[in-house]
């Protein structure tokens, strides 16, 4: 069994920055690829960026490119997902999955956060 904790969310302004956490307990750590995804009200989830188990690839979506950074430290069994540059749009649950290999699709990550409120207010 894989438990994932979210934390660091919060209610910032539009520019401002927020840098989630996700630990990760009960695996080995680096066995997995690392997700983080967000749902907003009244939308689906949606990717937001992933990487690989020892952080050598990263994915992430167009609308986040350049704002957001996932990083990982192996020893510390934590993704991070740093955002830059927040905007209203981004206000959302964010989540973090993990799985055995990097991907875009939810449906390649086998365990899940949570999730950690992000509201960024204009």
């Amino acid at each position: 069994q894989v438990q994932l904790v979210e934390s660091g969310g919060g209610l910032v302004q539009a520019g401002d920055s927020l840098k989630l956490s996700c630990a990760v307990s009960g695996r080995t750590f680096s066995g997995y690829a690392m997700g983080w995804f967000r749902q907003a009200p009244g939308k689906e989830r949606e990717f937001v960026a992933a990487i690989s188990r020892y952080g050598g690839t990263t994915f992430y979506a167009d609308s986040v490119k350049g704002r957001f950074t996932i990083s990982r430290d192996n020893t510390k069994n934590t993704v991070y997902l740093q955002m830059n540059i927040l905007k209203p749009e981004d206000t959302a649950v964010f989540y973090c999955a993990a799985g055995a290999s990097i991907s875009v699709l939810a449906s390649r990550y086998n365990y899940w956060g949570q999730g950690t409120q992000v509201t960024v207010s204009s």
